[in-house]
Formats: structure tokens, sequence, C-alpha cells
């Protein structure tokens, strides 16, 4: 960025090829960085989920949690701000001057819970399937670095998923199909 600098002070004309050629390097590089920027908040956002699911499932558990239990944790994930919006509500109902004090970060708790449910009931949040055995061992052997997300196989996790997973595994089973192999 430094030798751009330089060799746009060079440029005698504001208007010549070189300093157009200039300007367009400046900016692909300005958006390469910002595209780089918005990896690593992503990275650094799933690092954190991922961390606090880790951080509670006991640290002695090697069998993988059932579809109960992981909607369970889920459910707990989705009250983790609520102290935070009680100390909120609490703070605007005191005075009359404080009602806005901290509306900024309400409205980003609450836009942020409101995606997340959302995410949940319908498609599905991005996460580790804590079903799964092999995907639990990889989320225990995880180093906790945002950079090494990347690595970790991630599943849309729904209600609707869990909801298939609670359901035993049904073996159909034809009556009409046996009774033809019978008459045969």
């Amino acid at each position: 960025m430094t030798n751009l600098r330089k060799e746009l002070e060079k440029c005698k004309h504001p208007n010549s090829r070189k300093t157009k050629a200039l300007g367009k390097k400046a900016r692909r590089q300005n958006n390469k960085h910002k595209v780089r920027l918005g990896h690593a908040i992503k990275s650094n956002i799933m690092g954190e989920k991922l961390t606090w699911f880790l951080g509670q499932i006991a640290e002695d558990r090697t069998t993988p949690l059932t579809p109960q239990e992981f909607e369970d944790l889920i459910a707990l994930y989705m009250q983790r701000f609520d102290e935070e919006l009680a100390q909120i509500n609490l703070k605007q109902s005191i005075g009359k001057h404080r009602a806005n004090q901290h509306a900024a970060r309400k409205d980003v708790i609450t836009i942020t819970l409101e995606k997340e449910r959302n995410e949940y009931k319908s498609g599905g949040m991005e996460l580790v399937n804590l079903c799964d055995p092999l995907k639990l061992k990889m989320l225990r052997d995880w180093d906790g670095s945002a950079l090494s997300v990347q690595h970790l196989k991630l599943d849309l996790v729904s209600f609707n998923m869990l909801e298939r997973l609670k359901k035993p595994e049904e073996k159909p089973t034809s009556s009409k199909a046996d009774d033809q192999m019978e008459t045969a």
C-alpha cells in the first residue's frame, strides 16, 4: 500500500492512465482486505459458538449426545443473553433519561436471537452435529482457534432434524409383499 502511495505521488496528471490504473489497483487491494476481514469475523463468531457448546458438554463424556440432550443444549444456548437483557430492562425502568441507555446492545441481542431462532426452526443452524460420535471427537480435539474452525465438518442442525433423529429407525415391512411371497 505504501508503494502505491509513492507511485501515486509521482504521477503528474490526475487523469493519466497510470493514475487510473494505480487507483484501480488500490481499490482492488482494499476490497480483498474487506473480504478477508469478513471471513475472519465469521470464523470468530463460529469459534465462539463452538466454544460455548464445548464448554457445556461434560469433560469426561465420551458418548455422543442424544437428540433430546442436544435440543436442550440448543434451548440453553438461545437463553444465554437472558441475564443481560434483564439487566438492561432494569436499568431502563429506573429513570426517565435512561430509557435509551443500552438500546443499541439490546437491539443487537434481540436481532441475533431472532435470527438464530429462525435458523433453528427453519433451515438449520450451522453447528457440529453432537449426536455423531466422530464429529463430537473432532470437536473435542479442536484447539479452539478461529483459524481451525474451517477444518471442522459443520452441519445444519434444525428442529426437524433433531425430531427425525428422536424417532427410532423403523424398517419398512410390507405385509403385502410378505403375502405375495407366501402365495407364490
